[in-house]
């Protein structure tokens, strides 16, 4: 079939065509309908509920509202493919045929079943990896792939989404995960040697994605868009050499769609020249925060003449509204650039909740500041409209942005000068332990008593259903305050019995109360607003309602004292202070983007650290201060990190400085790649860090030994996100890999992360066999202390 990209006629707003010059667009969409009928529909499926019929029909419906909608508000191209039952990386490893081999037969058997068990695993089979997609609060699967790899293209799901939308009338675009991402996000399978670069596949799987590109344009594509995030990264010349070749190779296919490589989340800096050059028709830039130096940029290299630019002039991945004549201004000087300009959020608007305007207890004021998805689409659509047509045609949207950015500069809701005045008299020994570690350790050692290999958790344990209910009939008053508190008093005992029946050596008191690990706090701090219909997803059937920070932050009143007081009054044993620390309050929460965040941190971290020194003086030995997002919201180029990493530091220390040199600081991460910020953790100088292990087989126990790492750690041997129940030989061994990298003595035993969302069948297996198997351990170390 002849290559069409040149013909005009075939692509609205295309050179040559009569349709307007510039038209709106999204890269993608929030999937789990506007009261998460996706998540319900999914665990049902999961709990033998719903059958795997009514799943697909509910997918279908919530994708046919997404493009009506989408359709309905003036977008003039819907994507299709974004959807996902679970991530769309996982969708990208179907598509390639990448199923590990030990999935294989049962993907073979049910391909649901199976491609539930690559994300969850089952009893017998561990799933794939999950970490974070760059730097956001979203989690994909992570390849696995190897020297013997063999990729196999399975079209199934993007042509049949792309037909449904085509079916419905809808102008469609598919998207698909990009090769070169896909590869970059890879890493080596279990048994392959840790250096094997998966990049080296590139031959192997682009023949797969033309594969799919001709299946694609047979069922009528017009466009394809391929994700490139990873190419806003710092990238080797041998990888930018394998973009350049990868989009050579594809932009001389004969039988192909449009293609448009979509990029986000930063500047696209070296890679903007090789895509720029590449034979394909279109190129998608953000232009938000450190993402506008892409501006200049594009200038340097000459535009893209003869080619489609989708401008990313919206952040995608806040709630604030936008401001339309900034953005308006940008798309202007983007018009000399580009054959055809078109508009559209900066990324993906998965990132965001999808309604705001459902938000019926938010502050009337606040509400004006507010865009989430459905929101966010609009603005697309009046920009571009802007652009199209002249700004004469969108003059009332222009004043009533004005005003709406007016009442949020000037609005005394952002500023208290008290909190203010106290950032800025901190001092450089508020920000260290007066105690050198060493010192602390022992004094640690001596008030605690605890065994070689200390157990404990990391926090949560499971959110029951009569919680929920608890939580809602205090919301509604059908339960009042009295007793709400009975029954988190009675969760709390019940919690504590079980963990010293288990025998664990450090309890916590399971956090009954919290709806949240962000917001629970935010809604005890001033500056925090709460959302009610504000979810996001974080993972599969996880989401969260990520809280908005829209004011300057302070503790009122004590927010976790009482509760860990009365478990601390249930036990002999220590229960530890549990609280979220500044950065990932920051992280999982949309932040204020009129000043800088290292400012924001340093509020939140003081908030926190009259919280520490309250929970020190009730009689807690041990505080976890968790920092999960920590590398996360590392910036995503090498030369923005230092200054990221500088304040992020401080404000955990901050948070935690003031303690007792007897008083036990830990701080929890989970899933994540840390070999990039080892100098940061250390510089945290908590006494004890606890971190996911258990898939990645021990890599991060190794990765702190050899960056000299000095202080006591916990790697997960407990894989919290899968509902198999790890066995006591699986655990034995993880601890004996981390007894290979770390001394007995700076080794502690615990799951990956909180058990809020495991059941109690499984957290009580689980925990069983977690003890057991740092007692056998134990035992060989007190029989063979030399090795």
């Amino acid at each position: 079939m002849a290559n069409n990209a040149g013909d005009s006629t075939r692509s609205p707003g295309f050179p040559g065509s009569a349709a307007p010059r510039a038209q709106a667009t999204v890269y993608g969409h929030p999937r789990q309908g506007p009261d998460r009928e996706l998540k319900k529909a999914v665990e049902g499926y999961w709990a033998g509920r719903v059958t795997a019929g009514a799943l697909y029909e509910t997918a279908a419906e919530l994708r046919r509202d997404t493009w009506r909608r989408l359709a309905d508000a003036g977008i003039h191209e819907v994507p299709t493919g974004d959807f996902s039952l679970y991530d769309h990386v996982l969708d990208a490893t179907v598509m390639v045929g990448a199923i590990p081999a030990r999935h294989r037969a049962a993907v073979a058997a049910d391909s649901l079943a199976g491609y539930f068990a690559m994300a969850r695993g089952t009893q017998e089979v561990a799933p794939l990896e999950m970490t974070k997609w760059f730097d956001t609060n979203y989690h994909y699967l992570v390849p696995e792939l190897g020297p013997d790899t063999a990729f196999e293209a399975d079209s199934t799901k993007p042509v049949d989404e792309l037909l449904e939308a085509l079916a419905l009338g809808h102008a469609a675009r598919p998207v698909l995960v990009g090769p070169v991402t896909y590869l970059l996000l890879a890493k080596p399978a279990p048994g392959v040697a840790a250096d094997f670069a998966p990049i080296t596949l590139i031959d192997r799987l682009l023949p797969v994605y033309a594969s799919v590109l001709a299946d694609l344009r047979a069922a009528g594509a017009e466009w394809v868009q391929l994700d490139e995030p990873a190419l806003v990264q710092d990238r080797t010349p041998a990888e930018l050499n394998v973009a350049a070749r990868v989009y050579r190779e594809l932009g001389a296919l004969t039988d192909r769609p449009r293609i448009l490589a979509a990029t986000y989340f930063d500047r696209l800096g070296e890679a903007l020249p090789i895509l720029a050059k590449a034979p394909i028709e279109g190129l998608g830039l953000d232009f938000t925060g450190p993402a506008a130096a892409n501006l200049a940029d594009l200038a340097k290299v000459g535009g893209l003449p003869g080619k489609r630019l989708v401008a990313g002039v919206v952040d995608g991945r806040n709630v604030w509204i936008n401001d339309l004549e900034k953005s308006l201004a940008t798309l202007a000087t983007l018009l000399g650039l580009a054959d055809r300009v078109d508009v559209a959020p900066s990324c993906s608007l998965l990132h965001v909740p999808l309604d705001a305007s459902r938000e019926r207890d938010v502050d009337p004021q606040i509400a004006r500041w507010l865009a989430f998805a459905r929101q966010k689409s609009t603005e697309v659509v009046t920009l571009a409209r802007g652009l199209a047509q002249g700004q004469d045609t969108i003059t009332a949207q222009l004043a009533a942005n004005r005003a709406d950015l007016a009442s949020r500069a000037a609005s005394a809701l952002t500023r208290d000068p008290a909190v203010r005045a106290r950032a800025a008299a901190v001092t450089a020994a508020d920000t260290r332990r007066a105690t050198p570690y060493p010192e602390r350790a022992l004094a640690q050692r001596e008030r605690l008593g605890l065994p070689l290999l200390p157990t404990t958790t990391i926090g949560s344990f499971p959110q029951t259903g009569e919680l929920r209910a608890a939580r809602a009939d205090l919301r509604a008053g059908r339960l009042d305050a009295a007793g709400y508190d009975e029954r988190i008093a009675a969760e709390i005992d019940d919690v504590i019995a079980f963990q010293e029946k288990a025998g664990l050596d450090v309890l916590v008191h399971g956090e009954p109360e919290r709806n949240d690990m962000v917001q629970y706090f935010a809604e005890q701090l001033t500056g925090y607003l709460a959302t009610r219909h504000g979810w996001v997803q974080s993972y599969g059937s996880r989401y969260v309602r990520p809280p908005i920070l829209a004011g300057d932050i302070s503790r009122p009143e004590p927010m976790t004292v009482r509760w860990t007081r009365y478990a601390q009054s249930r036990t002999e044993r220590p229960v530890k202070g549990m609280l979220t620390g500044p950065v990932t309050m920051l992280a999982w929460s949309f932040v204020r983007d009129d000043q800088p965040l290292g400012d924001t941190a340093r509020q939140v971290a003081l908030a926190l650290r009259d919280e520490v020194l309250d929970l020190e003086a009730a009689g807690a030995a041990v505080i976890q201060v968790d920092e999960p997002a920590l590398r996360e919201t590392l910036p995503l180029r090498a030369a923005d990190r230092a200054d990221y990493l500088a304040w992020a530091g401080e404000a955990f220390r901050i948070s935690t400085a003031a303690v007792r040199p007897d008083t036990q600081v830990h701080t929890h991460m989970c899933y994540a790649e840390f070999g990039e910020i080892l100098a940061a953790i250390d510089d945290l100088d908590a006494d004890v860090i606890s971190l996911e292990a258990a898939r990645s087989h021990m890599q991060v126990a190794h990765e702190l030994t050899g960056a000299g790492y000095p202080r006591a750690v916990g790697p997960g041997v407990y894989d919290i996100h899968s509902p198999r129940v790890p066995s006591i030989e699986e655990a034995t061994e993880l601890l004996r890999a981390g007894l290979a990298a770390l001394p007995p003595e700076r080794l502690w035993v615990n799951p990956d992360c909180g058990l809020k969302t495991r059941n109690w069948p499984e957290v009580h297996d689980s925990l069983a066999n977690l003890v057991t198997a740092a007692h056998t351990v134990r035992s060989e170390l007190t029989e063979h202390p030399t090795t």
